[in-house]
């Protein structure tokens, strides 16, 4: 038990959460609300930005409560958040805007001209900048708020109250303001060139990276205790899984499937499927989003009984694309995709069917993956609410082929707090990781490999001739 105690703080839309975490063991926890975003029909999505740090302060008095040393034990607090939400402050660093979110739509068309003044740049990092990335916010504060004299991300904010000053950003939570972490720079001539000024842009470090100390005892942190670069919330889920090294890559299946891993190398992706962040250590993490997981199934109140009969019948006879809405992003992007079933299925029967098209996209994404030249270890590790059931992640596994390990934590907050960990042990990230528990072990079913790997292909060849999915992919999966 040589591991420090560190606390990890979530700011999520919905609420705070925090983590005091030892050595892979979670001490205490606790959760506070925060008000709701303020959306409206001109795709404006705000929040108070002012509430943050109160609800920060009460997880913190919580968490450190629940220690034995009420706090004084606490080697270090880092702070992960949703990716992409800003908010203008004046020169002391106090909000002068809300929160603009990270689903906030108003610099949009200032996107759409950057990504034609960055266009060289983006292609070299293999990916764009989408409707919703908050450099577009940035140069929409920089042109409408005249009172404006910085941009921070939330991290920022919570951080500069606990060391009592301003701090520079970390590369993750930077990256959809347009912060370049190839060459690790911002991107000067498309800041210029939208009249954003650069005195208004955060200087950035790598995560991991200690940015202060607490300036005086708060809420029972002590007085000198490191504060510490976080990442953004899906990153910091990933390191909670423990894909922490070139190779490991975890499948998390919540209410949409997330694909992330390690690459020692930026694997820039012509498609615009993939993205990369860069990891603490100077690595990339890739990854993508589904516009589909976990919601193939939601609403079902006897999602047991129905697994339980669909063990039984074994592989689907249809196939189905459990698609609800129009449109995917990932491991393809089509703004025209749809959902679909070829064949009629009973009840049981497209239960099954779905929860094997959802093993299927995963498949497709590892041979996405496979394509760009990114080898992903075995096991797979296995994260988020899908992954709780066993059926379906013996399905995944199967349709995959390689093992999946089902990762006990996944929570951003525990990410953040071994991030916390990461910047004051000596072997960063590697050290911080050492003490995750490896979890469940589901290997591939060899009595239905076959029968799944036919509906596979099935699966892939109705998504090429619709022409979702191009040669080169299709080609990669019939070999």
């Amino acid at each position: 038990m040589n591991q420090p105690v560190t606390i990890g703080i979530d700011v999520a839309t919905a609420g705070v959460r925090a983590l005091a975490v030892r050595g892979g063991a979670v001490l205490a926890s606790a959760a506070e609300p925060l008000p709701a975003p303020v959306r409206d029909d001109r795709g404006h999505s705000e929040q108070d930005a002012r509430s943050w740090w109160p609800a920060v302060k009460t997880v913190l008095a919580k968490v450190t409560g629940e220690l034995p040393g009420r706090g004084g034990e606490v080697a270090a607090v880092a702070i992960a958040a949703t990716s992409g939400t800003i908010v203008g402050v004046d020169a002391s660093g106090v909000p002068v805007t809300p929160a603009l979110m990270y689903d906030d739509r108003r610099g949009a068309e200032l996107n759409r001209e950057a990504t034609a003044l960055g266009a060289d740049r983006w292609r070299r990092l293999g990916f764009g900048v989408s409707a919703t990335a908050a450099l577009g916010r940035i140069a929409w504060l920089a042109g409408h708020v005249p009172d404006v004299a910085g941009i921070r991300h939330t991290p920022d904010l919570i951080a500069a109250e606990l060391t009592g000053g301003p701090v520079a950003t970390d590369w993750s939570h930077a990256l959809k303001s347009g912060y370049d972490p190839l060459a690790l720079e911002w991107p000067d001539e498309v800041f210029e060139a939208l009249g954003v000024p650069s005195c208004l842009l955060p200087s950035v470090v790598a995560p991991a990276t200690v940015l202060g100390e607490v300036a005086r005892p708060v809420a029972g942190l002590p007085a000198g205790c490191p504060v510490v670069a976080g990442m953004t919330d899906g990153c910091a889920g990933q390191i909670a899984a423990g894909a922490v090294a070139p190779g490991s890559f975890v499948g998390i299946l919540g209410t949409t499937y997330v694909l992330k891993g390690v690459t020692e190398e930026l694997v820039p992706d012509p498609t615009g499927a993939m993205y990369s962040h860069r990891h603490p250590d100077g690595w990339w993490l890739p990854g993508g989003a589904s516009n589909t997981g976990g919601e193939a199934v939601a609403g079902q109140d006897r999602l047991s009984e129905l697994d339980a009969a669909a063990a039984a019948l074994g592989p689907a006879k249809v196939v189905a694309y459990p698609l609800r809405r129009k449109g995917e992003r990932f491991p393809f992007a089509s703004p025209d995709a749809e959902g679909f079933v070829s064949g009629e299925a009973d009840e049981v029967e497209l239960h099954r069917a779905r929860l094997e098209g959802v093993a299927f996209l995963e498949r497709l994404a590892l041979d996405h993956l496979r394509r760009l030249g990114v080898d992903v270890t075995d096991p797979l590790l296995a994260a988020g609410g899908g992954s709780r059931s066993p059926l379906w992640t013996r399905i995944r596994a199967t349709v995959s082929g390689l093992g999946l390990r089902v990762s006990p934590q996944a929570e951003t907050g525990y990410g953040a707090a071994l991030l916390a960990a990461a910047g004051v042990l000596p072997g960063g990230l590697t050290e911080a990781s050492a003490g995750l528990g490896e979890g469940t072990l589901v290997e591939p079913d060899e009595r239905e490999s076959a029968a799944l790997a036919e509906s596979y292909q099935r699966f892939c060849a109705e998504l090429h001739t619709r022409g979702w999915i191009d040669d080169e992919l299709f080609a990669v999966v019939r070999r």
